[in-house]
């Protein structure tokens, strides 16, 4: 099992539309990919929020594969759609992990 991070600081400005779109858009395009089976979204806690909040959108690969052939394949375009929706009110950063059980 593959664990895709993406671990994303948003501005105050934009949360309420960005946890809808990614609820109801982003992370379900991301399992209609084929490559990822599940995902969840994660608040982080006990972390200064002043400009604004941190959230961790995790999707489960069922191989390094199936995680290759997203980055391969959607990974760009994906990243596109986000910066073209919300510009520079996010930062994100991304991690690959696999599980040690």
């Amino acid at each position: 099992m593959i664990v895709y991070n993406v671990t994303i600081k948003l501005d105050w400005s934009i949360h309420d539309a960005w946890l809808q779109w990614m609820k109801e858009e982003h992370m379900p395009e991301m399992v209609q990919t084929g490559c990822f089976t599940q995902f969840q979204l994660l608040r982080l806690l006990e972390v200064e929020e002043e400009e604004g909040p941190t959230y961790a959108a995790q999707y489960v690969a069922d191989s390094k594969a199936d995680y290759n052939r997203y980055i391969e394949t959607y990974a760009t375009g994906m990243r596109e759609k986000g910066l073209n929706k919300w510009g520079n009110r996010f930062i994100a950063f991304r991690s690959v992990m696999q599980s040690a059980l």
